[in-house]
């Protein structure tokens, strides 16, 4: 596939396995992006004000969620804390729209306060996972230790945990360096990870030039940037897209403790290709490392597989069209009140323009 070239391309719906669509205005404001960015499936992040622990949250979160986005499914996570036990794993497992659980190092990133000190206490719960079939998202930075250096410092726990618990399925999530790429390698195929679109753009360089490119995990050096790019087209089935869309009002943004978080959840599919095709020319990747099986894989199968709903309906099934335009990814998007702003992630960018295939 010549992306340099490329005119148009259909493809099947994008699955968005990790994003933040918040709560109360902002989740009205946000939550119908998703289709706009070429989604139809999205896993969705539970650290909320309180989080989401327990599976009757849940389920009022997702008959929220789908009243604002029929099309979309939702899947949804819990939040590890004290009072998620073995108990609420078995009702999680049995609940048809629970399909994972997070865990936060606490204070390490938005709404983490209430996240993990000690991991090993929560190994009955991981157990409990393992013979429920539930995946155990990690956001995989070690708390006090250098910014630069909390995923790599994270790699031994993920080593432990796939030791311990073979059998569990387990996503690095928003994997941001080489060392992380390569651990997930190394480890078998019940361990995979998430890329972002923002990761596949950034270096720490240009993300401290704009404080709507501030995230964490932060972006790192260019030989990581590199890495994930190689890793979205190697193929292997152990990388796939999760946006961690995250969006925060303007002034959150703005203020001198800057809130973490891009917000890229309308132009996530596009987004992706025009950073592969930014590779390409840079001589990072080739065309012909990227194929139509590879660019649908890391954007739809290949998460749609892990998390074993590739086949639930025919939703997952339905296809988009990208077409080369003109069209500028907008400075940002506000409520209808006017009361939330939210500034886009390459905002002023030019991309593709997406739409939906009617198969009708």
């Amino acid at each position: 596939m010549n992306l340099t070239t490329l005119e148009q391309v259909e493809l099947r719906a994008t699955a968005d396995l990790h994003c933040h669509l918040r709560q109360d205005a902002m989740m009205h404001l946000v939550t119908p992006y998703i289709e706009k960015g070429g989604c139809d499936t999205a896993l969705v992040m539970p650290n909320l004000q309180p989080p989401i622990t327990q599976v009757s949250q849940a389920l009022a979160y997702h008959e929220a969620l789908s009243r604002i986005a029929p099309g979309v499914k939702f899947l949804m996570t819990l939040y590890l804390h004290p009072t998620v036990t073995p108990d609420v794993i078995a009702a999680a497992g049995q609940s048809k729209i629970v399909y994972g659980v997070n865990l936060y190092p606490a204070g390490f990133t938005t709404n983490s306060q209430d996240g993990v000190l000690d991991i090993e206490q929560y190994y009955p719960v991981f157990e409990a996972m393992q013979a429920h079939d539930l995946v155990l998202n990690l956001h995989g930075e070690t708390p006090d230790v250098e910014v630069l250096k909390a995923e790599a410092a994270f790699v031994p726990t993920l080593h432990r945990l796939h030791a311990a618990f073979p059998r569990l399925r387990i996503v690095l999530e928003h994997v941001s360096t080489a060392q992380g790429v390569e651990a997930v390698r190394q480890c078998g195929p019940t361990v995979a990870a998430t890329i972002t679109a923002h990761h596949l753009f950034m270096t720490t360089e240009n993300a401290e030039q704009d404080v709507h490119s501030f995230c964490k995990p932060i972006a790192k050096t260019l030989e990581d940037r590199i890495a994930l790019l190689r890793a979205v087209v190697d193929g292997s089935g152990k990388f796939f897209f999760g946006s961690d869309s995250a969006p925060h009002p303007v002034q959150s943004k703005e203020q001198t403790n800057t809130a973490a978080g891009c917000f890229t959840q309308g132009w996530v599919t596009v987004l992706v290709v025009d950073a592969l095709r930014q590779a390409v020319e840079m001589g990072w990747i080739s065309n012909h490392d990227i194929t139509q099986e590879t660019l649908e894989g890391f954007l739809s199968t290949y998460g749609r597989g892990f998390y074993k709903i590739a086949d639930l309906s025919d939703s997952s099934k339905r296809r988009i069209r990208l077409e080369k335009s003109d069209e500028i990814i907008p400075k940002s998007i506000v409520s209808s009140d006017g009361k939330i702003e939210v500034v886009a992630y390459r905002r002023g960018e030019r991309v593709m323009s997406l739409s939906w295939i009617d198969r009708s």
